[in-house]
């Protein structure tokens, strides 16, 4: 038994949707389907979801929100006509747009019952026309499926209960179509999970009913060896561990949601990452285990938006708390750390850049200064993170010399190293004006080297 999930892209226009229900239909155990909302049809187009989320804005400021409810409208118009199927399916979409619109809660509720219409207007879509080839296809809303989350809207979280009520499901004989991206709390209440969570749904699925196969179908053909936006033409990777993806996908990598696959790794589920385009190429396996090789390294990701907070005092070793004091003040301004790499007198907090405003920085820095008496303390902006990725890493000899070759015959500039606080990976902070050129070397060193 199989669950496929198959992301915006795959649903974005009715040409696609005939391309997905194909798929479908060619194998008999595809008995679980979840969808995205529909994604850009081409580059300069808006995704469906952001579509909702400027309704809502819209609608919240009193502002001329009609055009754009127009615009989503037209956009499941064309498909529904394009497919042949009834008017009342645009016409139930519709109705439900303005339900969401007029009901009476507050802002955050209600723009994640709005952000959901995307996924679930797809999910009706694709199993009317599954119905109409002669399938035996049932839309099935997330409350259906027993998918209970956590009271926190734009951020939920799945509940154990969840698992045990899709597992009552494995059974049916019918092809279930559920959309991805929310949940209900237990009390009925809809909340979405954090943006990019149709993957997460798809997984849950997948460890719920204990399927021998997830489907990941999206718009490449693998996953990929480095961004093919900074290489040309990189190579594919045919199998990876649920590890190396995880520390992939948090890097950079945008084939996954970096949630995705902890419920699928927790069954020890195999996902296959699938071109809808393409379905029929082999595609990268993501296993719990594979045999460890020479050539550890699978992949290189990246990613820019990331700040330094250094702080330096003499003896900061020898004072109790002196760390946990410091992350306190970050806790205190809803700052989460991503990497803390110390020495004896210094600590480093790498921060999403994003977390910060001016007025947070001056404060951040203020209650420092105040509260731990540091010598040196300074908010770098601008830095770049480099994770090269491959399990066996810690038992291979030379991984670090050929990086730091690499960079160094980039003339790159190396501004922290992190190695050893995973088994699968070794991180590298540098300047993000240097990032492409850092790739570009370490790629030739780990992948086109004889």
């Amino acid at each position: 038994m199989k669950v496929a999930k198959f992301g915006g892209s795959s649903v974005a226009n009715a040409t696609q949707i005939k391309k997905v229900c194909s798929i479908i239909k060619e194998d008999i155990e595809r008995k679980f389907v979840v969808v995205s909302a529909p994604g850009k049809r081409y580059k300069e187009d808006t995704k469906m979801t952001d579509l909702l989320i400027k309704l809502g804005e819209a609608y919240y400021d009193n502002a001329d929100y009609e055009i754009i409810l127009y615009q989503i409208v037209e956009r499941f118009k064309e498909i529904i006509q394009e497919l042949a199927l009834p008017n009342s399916l645009l016409e139930e979409i519709q109705q439900t747009l303005l339900n969401v619109l007029h009901q009476k809660e507050n802002d955050a509720i209600k723009m994640d019952a709005l952000k959901s219409i995307g996924e679930d207007s797809s999910a009706k879509i694709v199993s009317a026309y599954l119905t109409n080839l002669g399938l035996h296809a049932r839309y099935m809303n997330p409350r259906d499926a027993g998918i209970l989350v956590s009271d926190e809207p734009g951020n939920a979280q799945i509940l154990p209960e969840s698992f045990e009520n899709l597992f009552l499901l494995r059974n049916t004989d019918e092809i279930i179509v559920i959309p991805g991206f929310f949940g209900y709390t237990n009390d009925g209440k809809l909340v979405t999970f954090s943006r990019g969570g149709s993957d997460i749904t798809g997984s849950i699925v997948a460890a719920g009913i204990r399927a021998d196969l997830y489907e990941n179908f999206t718009d490449v053909d693998s996953v990929y060896t480095v961004n093919p936006s900074i290489v040309d033409h990189p190579k594919e990777i045919r199998t990876l561990t649920y590890k190396e993806m995880r520390e992939l996908s948090y890097a950079g990598f945008s084939v996954f949601h970096d949630e995705a696959l902890i419920p699928a790794f927790k069954q020890r589920i195999p996902v296959a990452v699938k071109n809808t385009n393409n379905p029929h190429l082999p595609g990268t396996y993501i296993i719990a285990q594979k045999e460890e090789k020479d050539k550890c390294v699978v992949g290189i990701a990246s990613d820019t938006g990331f700040s330094t907070l250094y702080v330096s005092k003499y003896l900061m070793n020898r004072e109790l708390g002196f760390g946990r004091k410091l992350l306190e003040i970050l806790e205190d301004e809803a700052i989460s750390f991503e990497h803390v790499p110390s020495g004896i007198d210094d600590l480093s907090v790498i921060i999403r850049e994003r977390q910060f405003t001016p007025e947070k920085e001056v404060k951040v820095i203020n209650r420092i200064k105040q509260e731990l008496h540091p010598d040196t303390v300074t908010l770098q902006h601008g830095l770049a993170l480099i994770m090269i990725v491959g399990e066996g890493m810690m038992n291979t000899i030379g991984i670090a010399q050929k990086a730091t070759s690499a960079l160094t015959a980039a003339n790159v500039n190396i501004k922290m190293i992190n190695q050893g606080s995973s088994d699968v990976s070794m991180m590298f902070g540098i300047d993000a004006n240097d990032l492409n050129q850092a790739i570009q070397s370490l790629y030739g060193i780990f992948f086109e080297e004889k």
